[in-house]
């Protein structure tokens, strides 16, 4: 297993707009260190600045960021979905920027899944054959059961659940891919309770882990690297952890894993 693991929620810095979520500068370099020091092999990489502002320039940041190393560092660009000029944006993503799939954020962009403008970026992350990952685990915008419903909506699209529903929402999590065949949990900010319980019970090919690195005050990302150690104490088995880390990000990202 040594040396095949995914994470599968990080961040690049962020650089154009102040947030309460700053953290600390780094570069391309200094984030492989990090994978390096965590045993991570790869990782997929979401955009900080746009999470507060859908820019193409935030796109095109997190494309330069990714570039530095093609072969372990995956981009999911964003856009707001409200925009007009949301699905054009998105196909740059794909078409020149070479990005590999579309994160959403409704509780920060301020959208509800329901609404019918996602339909069209979906379908074009669906004609891309790319991934789309949302926030979740925070009512009212980002619950579980609410992202379940897009999913279902576009069957043909996976959608991962990008915090395996937090402290609050993690059974709705679990219920949600239970029952929805192309929607997958991402361990990530899940305390390590329900994580125990969400492996025991969820589809053992449709469960991932991120460790949300990049918003850390140290390039070092500590945090993150704890939450790789975390699992050793989690009680799963062999079989568990690397279906997790190892072969359904994998699979998931095809590919677009280089």
């Amino acid at each position: 297993m040594t040396g095949g693991l995914v994470d599968f929620h990080t961040h690049t810095p962020l650089w154009h707009n102040g947030s309460w979520l700053a953290g600390t500068p780094f570069d391309p370099n200094e984030f492989t260190a990090f994978l390096d020091s965590a045993g991570i092999s790869a990782a997929v990489v979401l955009a900080h600045d746009g999470l507060f502002n859908a820019t193409p320039e935030s796109n095109d940041d997190l494309a330069r960021f990714v570039a530095a190393h093609p072969a372990r560092l995956v981009g999911f660009g964003t856009v707001n979905p409200r925009s007009p000029a949301a699905n054009k944006e998105l196909r740059r993503c794909f078409t020149e920027l070479g990005l590999a799939g579309l994160k959403l954020h409704p509780w920060l962009q301020g959208f509800s899944v329901h609404e019918r403008a996602l339909d069209p970026l979906c379908e074009t992350v669906t004609e891309f054959g790319g991934i789309l990952l949302s926030h979740d685990g925070t009512p009212p915008y980002a619950t579980p059961a609410q992202i379940a419903t897009l999913a279902r909506r576009h069957p043909e699209l996976p959608v991962v659940l990008g915090h395996g529903g937090l402290h609050d929402c993690w059974r709705e999590a679990l219920a949600a891919i239970s029952e929805t065949d192309n929607l997958y949990l991402c361990i990530c900010g899940t305390p390590p309770y329900a994580a125990r319980h969400i492996l025991a019970n969820a589809p053992s090919d449709r469960v991932l882990f991120g460790t949300d690195a990049g918003l850390s005050d140290k390039a070092s990302q500590d945090y993150a690297v704890a939450r790789v150690a975390e699992i050793d104490g989690w009680g799963i088995t062999e079989a568990q952890r690397r279906a997790m880390l190892i072969d359904n990000p994998r699979r998931l990202l095809g590919e677009w894993l280089r």
